[in-house]
């Protein structure tokens, strides 16, 4: 086969493999927060929340890793040189740390499914962009492949990791926040329903007795 027919493949699966990460995790996310749902909604937010997780793992997730690892491999063995180019060991690192990524979805996944939700969603939204570091250092040293580029991708992704962080930490805090207004908002919705009942017992208490 042609290499710039396998390099296509390669960068289709590649492309596959990273939606597959980006939304499995989404899925932990509301799996997990349907869990605080009330007795009614839970069950039935859970089971299409793991339906929609096995599917999207079995039929996109998996195949899009092996074909990235098929095409990728494909693509060394055709052009040994790549492996004397400090950038594609410094990509590959980053690669094989993905795939611990990988691994570490379908641990969560296979405790989801046996019902066990013990990371918190706060925990799982830090998960989720920890995909986006590595698919900014993988992209960026694929393209710029040279010395100089590796120590300003480096900076950068330092530098955009610093900024998620800080992202996450600012919806972390005005979730809280929303959380808290409508927790508020609730106790004295019920404080004015409590309020009203007893106005009402009162109302009905100080009517006479009919007369007999």
């Amino acid at each position: 086969m042609d290499y710039a027919y396998i390099k296509a493949l390669h960068i289709i699966f590649v492309v596959c493999w990273f939606a597959a990460l980006f939304y499995m995790v989404r899925l932990f996310i509301y799996a997990t927060e349907a869990q605080s749902k009330d007795e009614a909604a839970k069950p039935i937010l859970t089971q299409q929340l793991l339906l929609m997780q096995r599917k999207l793992w079995n039929i996109i997730g998996w195949p899009s890793m092996v074909g990235t690892f098929v095409f990728g491999l494909w693509m060394l063995f055709s052009n040994m040189a790549l492996l004397y180019m400090p950038w594609m060991w410094l990509k590959l690192i980053f690669v094989a740390l993905l795939a611990v990524y990988h691994f570490e979805c379908q641990r969560i996944h296979n405790k989801q499914k046996q019902g066990v939700f013990t990371t918190t969603s706060f925990r799982l939204r830090l998960f989720n962009e920890l995909a986006t570091v590595f698919l900014v250092a993988i992209v960026f040293l694929a393209v710029v492949k040279s010395q100089s580029g590796l120590l300003w991708g480096l900076v950068g992704l330092i530098a955009f990791a610093a900024v998620l962080m800080i992202a996450v930490k600012i919806y972390k805090s005005n979730r809280e926040k929303e959380e808290k207004d409508q927790s508020e908002k609730r106790n004295e919705n019920e404080k004015q329903k409590q309020s009203g009942k007893e106005n009402d017992q009162k109302q009905e208490g100080s009517f006479p007795p009919p007369v007999q």
